[in-house]
């Protein structure tokens, strides 16, 4: 165990994507001193979290928290599996790389929702400040589908780099471009200046070097881990806050947590920052004595604090897809994932050679952002509209988040859904009263998918005792809200409206060939019986804590200060009020990188 100090200016829990973010900045003071308490190990070394095509590999590890829904009514009872990283890095040593924006819209509501100073116009140059793009010649532009651009993207300079991986020559991502353009639905800019309605070829959170994963660990916290104000300790499970009860307001003082089956104790003299993850955090919060009170009665937790709004408004995105067989010539990793060996082999000798092949990508190449009623005949409209009406929600949070979701869900103008592709056949579950084959499918596949990007269902995180090693409870309550799935059958079926699209038709057999045969979707409720039976988390959670006024429900407020408390901040995706558009993943580090930023301010720190 490392040299500790008793105290410390600030004491991170968590040293997932947004700790380090926090830790690495609050750190560029020299008169600071941080220290940053992560469960997980540091696995910077492991060629899983390195190698890119090995993402999924770590599903179900000791990388993995490894949580599981409880049934889910909406999805005919299945339980959800949803990934979260336990390790230095936390999610971004584990995801699945892909680095797109939010859309504009979606961060100027979290505005709009009572968060000053929180629109995109403030939070656009903190994407800038986290990432870099890479240099792209004019032959690859055209390659890649980005010819055209009006405004490209050159202020951003960030510790993660990121690429556009895999073979510039695979026709996938020029055929998506071509098509949307087709249809006067292409991005005019670069993604992360202005994103709006249209598609793009999406980053991916790669080197374009060492074609190594960039993620947190190794772009922000490597750098910098020899400072001599900064100290991270590993395989530390931070097991509650601990507070000054006799001031007033109270005060939070420093955390207990555990290492090596020893309990310690650490003193916090500026701020403790919670960073624990979306599902972490109001764990955290509850085990400490600040939630709804009877949730901690029952548990025998001494109530701190009576915040019923602690581990609600939980947001996840569902994706579920269509898989089409490919012409020949089109390479796709369904050999990877049948795991022939010959596959294999061929992608590590490529990878360990040149850093080439199908082991340097994951496979998602292309996003769109389009209108949700994209596609929507008018009677479709209508009936959308009216399920708005008849499912007026009681509180306020709720009405809050409805009036949004309305405004951008009807819009024609508002990008509020996304799709993307996949070069290979996804492993959604497929439907029991269709013949089918078991495990992966022989031949070669395209996916096209949809995220349901503004989620109405709202589901729960909770500690389901006083245990802290103990698993919460979660609960997403996928597509409780009916409008949901109205809006995500229209998606499912807009998906064979662009695979019959030129030129991306040309890259499917003709007539199209269907992974799945449930996904052959003649109507809407061919499409609701496929979206209950095969779609799955995104992975994208957020809003447990939530950054809202106090009368909407709020958590904290716009400093990421909890309410009545002081010296304690949540900087993760649980604070994030709204979930992004599509992948998660640069808006937690636009997220962290501003609130470093305000934390910093506070202080009046370097």
């Amino acid at each position: 165990m490392a040299t500790l100090l008793r105290s410390y200016d600030f004491v991170v829990v968590g040293g997932g994507t947004a700790g380090l973010v926090v830790a690495t900045r609050l750190s560029e003071d020299p008169s600071q001193n941080v220290l940053v308490l992560e469960a997980g190990m540091d696995l910077s070394d492991d060629p899983r979290v390195k190698t890119p095509g090995f993402c999924f590999s770590l599903i179900g590890t000791e990388a993995d928290w490894g949580f599981h829904t409880p049934s889910q009514s909406g999805l005919n009872g299945r339980q959800i599996v949803i990934p979260q990283g336990k390790a230095l890095g936390g999610s971004s040593a584990i995801n699945a790389h892909v680095f797109v924006p939010p859309a504009r819209s979606l961060i100027d509501a979290w505005q709009s929702l009572g968060n000053e100073d929180w629109g995109w116009d403030s939070l656009q140059k903190y994407f800038a400040r986290a990432y870099t793009p890479p240099p792209v010649s004019n032959v690859d532009e055209k390659r890649l589908g980005l010819e055209g651009y009006q405004i490209p993207n050159n202020s951003a300079n960030g510790p993660i780099q990121t690429s556009f991986p895999g073979d510039f020559s695979h026709p996938i991502r020029l055929a998506w471009a071509e098509t949307f353009k087709s249809k006067g639905l292409y991005m005019e800019n670069d993604p992360f200046v202005n994103p709006a309605i249209g598609a793009y070829s999406c980053l991916a959170s790669i080197d374009p070097v060492s074609k190594e994963r960039s993620y947190a660990a190794s772009a922000y916290y490597n750098p910098v881990k020899d400072r001599e104000n900064l100290t991270v300790l590993t395989s530390s499970l931070v097991e509650k806050v601990l507070f000054d009860t006799r001031s007033s307001p109270i005060k939070a003082t420093g955390v207990q947590y555990r290492h090596n089956n020893e309990v310690y104790t650490v003193v916090a003299t500026k701020e403790v920052i919670v960073a624990a993850g979306v599902l972490h955090s109001p764990k955290l919060l509850e085990l400490s004595g600040i939630g709804n009170a009877d949730l901690l009665k029952r548990h025998g937790i001494t109530v701190i604090m009576d915040v019923p709004e602690v581990g609600e408004n939980l947001q996840d995105h569902l994706t579920c897809g269509i898989g089409y067989e490919a012409v020949e010539g089109i390479e796709t990793l369904d050999g990877l994932i049948r795991q022939e060996p010959e596959a294999i082999e061929k992608a590590l000798k490529e990878y360990a050679t040149s850093q080439s092949g199908l082991f340097a990508t994951v496979g998602f190449g292309s996003y769109a952002f389009l209108p949700a009623t994209q596609g929507f005949l008018a009677k479709d409209r209508g009936t959308l509209e009216e399920l708005f009406h008849t499912q007026r929600p009681q509180s306020t949070q709720a009405k809050a988040y409805q009036d949004i979701s309305e405004k951008a869900l009807i819009s024609p103008s508002q990008p509020s859904a996304a799709y993307f592709s996949f070069n290979a056949q996804s492993s959604l579950p497929m439907q029991p009263d269709f013949k089918y084959p078991s495990g992966p499918t022989p031949g070669s596949f395209l996916t096209i998918g949809a995220i349901l990007s503004h989620p109405l269902s709202r589901g729960s995180v909770h500690i389901g005792s006083d245990d802290a090693s103990a698993t919460p409870i979660v609960d997403p309550g996928y597509l409780s809200n009916p409008i949901d799935m109205e809006v995500f059958a229209h998606q499912m079926l807009y998906i064979d409206t662009i695979a019959t699209s030129s030129p991306i038709k040309d890259l499917l057999k003709q007539p199209l060939r269907r992974l799945d045969p449930a996904s052959h979707l003649v109507d809407l409720d061919a499409a609701r019986k496929y979206v209950r039976g095969s779609s799955i988390s995104n992975w994208h959670l957020a809003g447990t804590c939530a950054m809202l006024p106090r009368d909407k429900g709020g958590v904290v407020d716009d400093k990421l200060r909890l309410y009545g408390v002081e010296n304690l901040r949540i900087v993760d995706a649980s604070a994030i009020p709204l979930v992004s558009t599509a992948n998660l993943q640069s808006t937690v580090y636009a997220f962290a990188e501003r609130s470093a930023d305000l934390i910093k301010e506070a202080y009046g720190l370097q």
